[in-house]
């Protein structure tokens, strides 16, 4: 059974306009998975029917409705069924399609989203820019126990300064979420953690590097190598900086003191 995404714009919110399209889907019997609004004045639906024919016999149908103009009709994407499930869709940059866009008050969704891209299968390289204490790394591991996933912190300071330089038995499972803090490795001068860190990258896993633009400055990966960046803000014009990060490099100990107890493993 096929599954479609069809959204439309109300042009003229008359009573009756859902109704009326509800039962053309039902004559057409295709059948609707889910509806929720979408934004503003959009309404979306996941739509799922045996006989693709009946599907395009409906899109030629409601095309001609004076009071709507269908935006999108297409195999559902993420980004679509996300929209569907919370009523509002994700911001991407115009120019970085890549480039996904959220603010604190919407950390549901962007668990749900990473947790949907944990799901999958192989290399993943995502990044995720913000501010500290924006709720980056909590979102990561809520991604990942929601994904039922295992995460992993490679270099991070959630609780303190940690810099692995080995793993262990089953951390180096293709199923775990591998969890990097750029700003961490990249001051790092240990050269266990640097090797560590590029054979966790060319593992067919997933990896989530905090701070990819400092990541990228001292190492041979690019911003391009990435397949997803996620920006997080605490609201939609807070600037993304790394002055306080930096500030905060001269003022750290540069031993890479890491781990539990302060020493590396």
């Amino acid at each position: 059974m096929g599954e479609w995404y069809f959204e439309y714009e109300i042009q003229v919110n008359r009573p009756g306009l859902l109704g009326d399209i509800a039962s053309l889907l039902g004559m057409l019997r295709v059948n609707i998975v889910s509806i929720n609004g979408v934004d503003e004045e959009h309404r979306g639906m996941l739509l799922s029917t045996e006989n693709e024919e009946t599907i395009q016999r409906f899109i030629s149908i409601v095309s001609t409705m004076e009071n709507i103009n269908v935006t999108r009709f297409r195999e559902p994407k993420l980004r679509d069924r996300l929209a569907v499930r919370h009523g509002h869709y994700i911001p991407r940059d115009a120019d970085e399609k890549n480039t996904f866009r959220f603010v604190r008050d919407e950390l549901g969704i962007l668990v749900d989203f990473m947790a949907e891209l944990f799901k999958k299968e192989g290399h993943k390289l995502i990044g995720i820019r913000g501010m500290p204490r924006v709720g980056k790394t909590e979102s990561i591991v809520a991604a990942s126990v929601c994904a039922n996933k295992r995460w992993l912190f490679i270099s991070s300071t959630m609780i303190k300064q940690t810099v692995r330089s080995s793993l262990m038995g089953d951390e180096f499972s293709g199923n775990n979420i591998f969890i990097l803090d750029g700003a961490v490795t990249r001051r790092s001068n240990d050269e266990r953690h640097q090797q560590l860190v590029r054979e966790i990258m060319g593992m067919p896993t997933i990896k989530v590097i905090e701070h990819p633009d400092l990541f990228v400055q001292h190492s041979s990966y690019k911003l391009e190598d990435f397949d997803y960046i996620i920006e997080l803000r605490n609201h939609p014009d807070e600037e993304i900086t790394y002055e306080i990060i930096q500030k905060n490099d001269m003022f750290s100990n540069t031993n890479d003191f890491g781990g539990f107890g302060g020493f590396n493993f």
